[in-house]
C-alpha cells in the first residue's frame, strides 16, 4: 500500500460524527514505518490501522493510554503518531500478563519501549492502574472493554473505572472503546461466555460517567459474524463483529 492510498484511507472513515480531527499525514506515516513488527504489519487487514487512528482523533502531541496494551500494536502506532511532543502510556495489568498468549507479546513491547522516550510501560493490579501523571488527551481500549466485567479481573466495579476515566482526561478529551458484538438480546454474563459485549451496554456505562458519545463506526463490522461464537473459536477468531465508540468528555 504506497503513501497515497493510506492518507485517502486514513480520510475514509465511517462515523456519526467527528471530534478532535487525526492528521493525516501522521497517520499514513506511522503506519507505513518500516520499523514495525512483520507481525503487526500482518494484522493490518484485519485492524484496519490507518481509518482507525483516524477515527480515535491521533494526533501529534496527544497525551494517551493504552489501556491493556498487549503486544503493543497500538502503542506502536499511537507513538509514531504523537511524536516527541506526545506521551503514549501502554498499560498492562497484572491480572492479564500472565496468561502466555499475552506474556511474550508483552516482553516484546518493553524491550521496544526501552529506547523511546514518548512511551512509558507500566505493569500493574487492575485497582491501581487509572493514575497517570498528567491529564490525558485520549483514552484507548482495544477488546478489552468487556473483560472488566469478567471474574479474573474482580469483576472490577465498571461504574467507578469509567468516572475515573472521565477524571483521568482533560475537557474535551476522547475515551474510545473498540470490542466484540454480541447479539442485542445476549445476557450480561456473555462478557464470560464468549467475551464479547452489546453495544448499547457499553453506551450506557460511559455515558453514565459523564461522557456524551460523539462518534460511532462499522469500521470493523462483519455481518457474517453469527455473534454465537466465542471470538477465539478458529471459524471466526480475527474476524469478529466489532463496534467503535468514541466519547467525549464534556468541555466545562
Amino acid at each position: 500500500m504506497n503513501m497515497r492510498t493510506l492518507l485517502i484511507a486514513a480520510l475514509a472513515v465511517p462515523s456519526i460524527a467527528v471530534a478532535a480531527p487525526s492528521t493525516p499525514g501522521a497517520v499514513a506515516r506511522a503506519v507505513a514505518d518500516p520499523s514495525r513488527p512483520a507481525e503487526d504489519v500482518a494484522r493490518d487487514a484485519n485492524r484496519r490501522p490507518a481509518e482507525t487512528l483516524a477515527f480515535m482523533g491521533a494526533r501529534p502531541g496527544m497525551k494517551v493510554a493504552d489501556y491493556i496494551a498487549n503486544s503493543g500494536y497500538f502503542t506502536r502506532l499511537l507513538s509514531d503518531v504523537a511524536g516527541p511532543r506526545g506521551h503514549v502510556y501502554a498499560v498492562e495489568l497484572n491480572e492479564i500478563v500472565k496468561f502466555a498468549n499475552v506474556a511474550k507479546g508483552y516482553a516484546g513491547l518493553k524491550d521496544w519501549a526501552a529506547g523511546r522516550a514518548n512511551v512509558t510501560v507500566s505493569t500493574v493490579p487492575v485497582c491501581d492502574s487509572l493514575g497517570f501523571p498528567e491529564k490525558l488527551d485520549l483514552f484507548w481500549i482495544a477488546q478489552n472493554y468487556h473483560d472488566l466485567h469478567d471474574k479474573f479481573l474482580g469483576p472490577t466495579d465498571v461504574g467507578q473505572f469509567n468516572r475515573r476515566v472521565f477524571e483521568a482526561l482533560k475537557p474535551g478529551g476522547l475515551y474510545v472503546v473498540l470490542d466484540h458484538s454480541a447479539l442485542a438480546d445476549a445476557p450480561d454474563d456473555v462478557t464470560e461466555t464468549l467475551h464479547r459485549i452489546r453495544r448499547d451496554r457499553v453506551v450506557k456505562e460511559v455515558e453514565a460517567a459523564g461522557f456524551e458519545l460523539v462518534g460511532s463506526s462499522d469500521l470493523l463490522a462483519n455481518p457474517d459474524d453469527p455473534r454465537t461464537k466465542e471470538v477465539f473459536d478458529d471459524t471466526i477468531r480475527g474476524r469478529t463483529d466489532q463496534f467503535l465508540l468514541k466519547f467525549r468528555k464534556p468541555r466545562r
